[in-house]
Order: structure tokens, then C-alpha cells, then sequence
């Protein structure tokens, strides 16, 4: 047996009250705005009999009265109103509001269907909708797992440049302490160039005195030279007390420095130079 059932809400169908309200409170049990209009919720349902027979039954409120009517093959099979059954030789008497309930009920099939259809788009857009509001939750997830590491690094980066800063600092202070050196070094350079300057001028000023005491017969023939507190030698060989101390008087800057002088060829090198262990 092939049945159709079609539960409906309330009926907008305010043209077919027949304007007897007065009845409403008589009958069927239904709220007051329902007995007001006249109208409360159409039941009809559809089946195929047995002997291949369309039956439709139908339940319905209005104009103050319930009707229940069953229909079979599009004829009336029993009708009753506000529960008293009607006999069939009176049917006629209710064949226009029984057209206009059918005609509502047509009407509410078809406005079923849309919003049956309307309701499988609505259900299709709530599953797309919930499709992408995964997406949009699994992105929302990689966004803040994204926004963790970016974080993360942030962190490391700030940690990374409070210790560049803080070298930087240690760097800057030890360019501060380099560049004092460094004025302090070009400073010594600037006294050991001048030390330099004055130990060659009396450097040349000895020789010339050996040469004038005739130690050495010139300049070019003195070898090596030594002289400090205790003695003086030239060439290797130790001079005499007397010239020792005239020497030691008259060059005091080298006898008190442990002043030593090298001027010596060993096949292709040369030595040459002044040493004093101190000034």
C-alpha cells in the first residue's frame, strides 16, 4: 500500500472564513488566535487501497467548525462536522468549503514542496557552510600555531638583539680603551722616534770622538761597542780606565742604559744598530 502524509501548519486563509467565528469556542481544543481566524492546522494524508482506490483523508478547522472527510477516488466517503457524521444525502450542502479546503490543501502541498526544496538548499548551504567553517578552523589553527612560532622567533630575535646590544656596548668600550692605546702608543712611538733621532745624532757624535782619539781609524772600522757602568770595550777589546770614564761622562745616556752597538757582516746579512736595556 503506497501512503503520502503531510503534517501542515497554520493556514493563511483568512478568504474562506465563512464568518461564523461565533462557533469557535464550541469545538476542537485549539488556542485563541487559531479560534480567531477560524483556522487551525489542516491534516491530509494520501494512500492507495487495496483495490487500487486513491483515498485521501482530511482534518481541518474552519469557520468555527472541524470537518473530517474522507475521500476516495476524488468522491466524499464520509464526512463529519464538529464530530457528527453527515449523512451523504446532505454532502451537497458542504461541497464548496470542502473545495476550498482541498484548494488550500493543493496550496499548502505546493508551498510543502518549496519549502521542502528550499529546505535542501538551506541544508546543501549548512553543509557547505560547514565544510568552510572547518577550513576556516583548520587555517585558524595553523594561523595561531604560525603565530606561536612567529612568536617564538620574535622572542629569540629580541633576546638575540639585547645581546648584540649588550655587545655592542662591550664593543664600543673597547674601541674607547683601543683608541686610548692607540693615542698612547702613537704617543711612545712619537718619544721612541725622538729617542731614536737623539741616540743616532750622539751615536755619530761617539764614533766621531773615537775616531778623534784614534781608537778606531774611521767610522766604517768600528764593529762593536759596549758601554756601561763598569767598562767600555770597542771591537772586543776593553779600553783603558781613563777613556772608560771620559766615555762614561761625557755619554751618560748610553752608560747608564747598558748601551750596546753592533755593526758586523756575516757573508750576505748586515747588523747593524744601538741596544740600551733602558733609559
Amino acid at each position: 500500500m503506497k501512503t503520502k502524509f503531510l503534517k501542515y501548519g497554520v493556514l493563511a486563509i483568512a478568504a474562506m472564513v465563512c464568518g461564523a467565528t461565533a462557533n469557535a469556542q464550541t469545538k476542537v481544543s485549539t488556542n485563541a488566535k487559531e479560534k480567531k481566524a477560524g483556522i487551525y492546522s489542516n491534516y491530509s494524508s494520501e494512500n492507495t487501497d487495496d483495490n487500487g482506490n486513491s483515498v485521501e483523508r482530511v482534518q481541518t478547522y474552519i469557520g468555527g467548525k472541524e470537518y473530517k472527510i474522507k475521500l476516495v477516488n476524488e468522491k466524499i466517503a464520509s464526512l463529519y462536522v464538529d464530530d457528527e457524521k453527515v449523512a451523504p444525502a446532505d454532502y451537497g450542502k458542504y461541497e464548496a468549503v470542502i473545495t476550498k479546503i482541498r484548494a488550500q490543501i493543493k496550496l499548502d502541498r505546493i508551498q510543502a514542496e518549496k519549502d521542502r526544496k528550499q529546505a535542501d538548499i538551506d541544508r546543501q548551504q549548512a553543509d557547505r557552510d560547514r565544510v568552510q567553517a572547518e577550513k576556516d578552523r583548520q587555517q585558524a589553527d595553523k594561523d595561531r600555531q604560525q603565530a606561536e612560532l612567529e612568536r617564538g622567533q620574535a622572542d629569540k630575535d629580541r633576546q638575540q638583539a639585547e645581546r648584540d646590544r649588550h655587545q655592542a656596548d662591550l664593543d664600543r668600550e673597547q674601541a674607547g680603551r683601543d683608541r686610548i692605546q692607540a693615542e698612547k702608543d702613537r704617543a711612545q712611538a712619537e718619544i721612541d722616534r725622538k729617542h731614536a733621532e737623539e741616540d743616532r745624532k750622539l751615536m755619530a757624535q761617539l764614533v766621531n770622538d773615537l775616531v778623534s782619539d784614534k781608537i778606531i781609524p774611521d767610522e766604517d772600522a768600528l764593529r762593536q761597542l759596549t758601554l756601561n757602568d763598569e767598562e767600555m770595550t770597542v771591537n772586543g777589546k776593553k779600553q783603558s780606565d781613563a777613556t772608560f770614564k771620559k766615555y762614561k761622562e761625557k755619554y751618560k745616556r748610553f752608560a747608564g742604559g747598558d748601551f750596546s752597538y753592533e755593526n758586523s757582516y756575516n757573508g750576505a746579512s748586515h747588523r747593524s744598530g744601538i741596544h740600551m736595556s733602558r733609559y
